[in-house]
């Protein structure tokens, strides 16, 4: 009886270690999804910052032909102007 009072005392003497490597275990878990999640925001970002940059370059592109369409228009008034006079 006292053999097995013996293994039973031993074993709970070791339960607050196996509870902290199993606490270890989840916070290193938790850590790798923390840093897989920050990985991704910046990818996000980054992706985001590409699309900005795209829609810059076409809101660029779309203001020079309305430009170019404008002085074009002002161009012909000037002749229908002239005409007239």
């Amino acid at each position: 009886m006292q053999n097995k009072d013996l293994q039973y005392l031993s074993s709970q003497d070791n339960y607050p270690a196996k509870l902290a490597v199993v606490g270890a275990a989840i916070t290193t878990l938790g850590d790798a999804i923390s840093t897989i999640a920050a990985a991704l925001a910046l990818e996000e970002a980054q992706n985001s910052n590409n699309q900005n940059s795209q829609s810059q370059k076409e809101q660029e592109k779309q203001l020079m032909r309305m430009q170019n369409q404008i002085d074009y228009l002002t161009a012909q008034l000037s002749k229908i102007d002239r005409k007239k006079n």
